[in-house]
């Protein structure tokens, strides 16, 4: 159903490789149970962060929309992001505070500036800032999908880190196969494992029993919705024995998911 994208159509203000009633037709993201990588879009704009997002996970990545600055902080907070595409202007406090402020907590953090602004002093500044590249509007997606995989490509040098996952306060080290929560070490069985990886891998979003199945065991038509339920009954014993309640939340007749825990806005 979608254009691939060398397949242009002009949307807002960039050429776009889908036509509106393509990607209001699925906004469902795909599951993955892989080291894709986790991009933050921070725009004000629907019909561009829509674009960009839908963009970004067809060519396989996970993608987070927001439209204010303060919100994009939390969200860096509290999931593990690879790279974060920002507009310069915001509604509520200015992109380029915002790139100084995650540098200062993260140095290494890919940043890719979107702006409307077309003085050479502005791009200067957000480079100054901490930004890594610069895209002025109106752009071609695919060049901006281009970008981003070419910012990805130059993060890709500490291999240690591929191993490790992180939500809330639960750090997955694959590389050990070992899981903590708030830095207590946790007993957990593979399949366990293998499930938690699962639920990090799709944070923010609630996973049916027959998709947790699928992204959790290797044989998946041997396995029933009972024994899933007992699976997320005992990881969710060992996540919160001792140490209070975890972000594992239950959808009744749905399914499970990992969710931020909610804040209080900054203001």
């Amino acid at each position: 159903p979608f254009a691939p994208l060398n397949h242009r159509e002009t949307v807002g203000h960039f050429t776009c490789p889908l036509g509106p009633a393509d990607h209001e037709e699925h906004r469902d993201e795909p599951l993955t149970n892989s080291r894709t990588a986790r991009v933050l879009v921070v725009d004000d704009e629907p019909s561009i962060s829509d674009v960009v997002a839908t963009s970004l996970r067809l060519v396989g990545h996970e993608a987070d929309v927001t439209d204010h600055g303060h919100e994009a902080m939390r969200l860096l907070a509290t999931g593990r992001y690879d790279l974060v595409v920002l507009d310069v202007m915001l509604p509520d406090t200015d992109g380029i505070e915002i790139c100084r402020r995650i540098r200062r907590d993260d140095p290494e953090l890919p940043i890719l500036f979107v702006t409307a602004r077309t003085d050479a002093a502005d791009a200067a500044e957000g480079l100054r800032a901490g930004g890594d590249d610069y895209v002025r509007k109106p752009f071609h997606i695919d060049e901006l999908v281009a970008r981003v995989e070419a910012l990805l490509r130059r993060g890709k040098g500490t291999s240690a880190d591929d191993d490790l996952l992180h939500f809330d306060d639960i750090e997955i080290d694959l590389r050990r196969y070992e899981v903590r929560r708030g830095g207590h070490l946790l007993d957990l069985t593979p399949t366990e494992l293998r499930l938690l990886t699962a639920l990090v891998h799709n944070r923010g979003r609630i996973l049916t029993r027959s998709q947790i199945v699928d992204l959790t065991w290797d044989e998946p038509g041997a396995v029933d919705t009972t024994t899933v339920e007992t699976v997320v009954s005992r990881l969710r014993r060992k996540l919160e024995a001792d140490l209070g309640p975890s972000c594992l939340v239950t959808r009744r007749g749905v399914g499970y998911g990992l969710m931020p825990r909610p804040t209080t806005k900054e203001t």
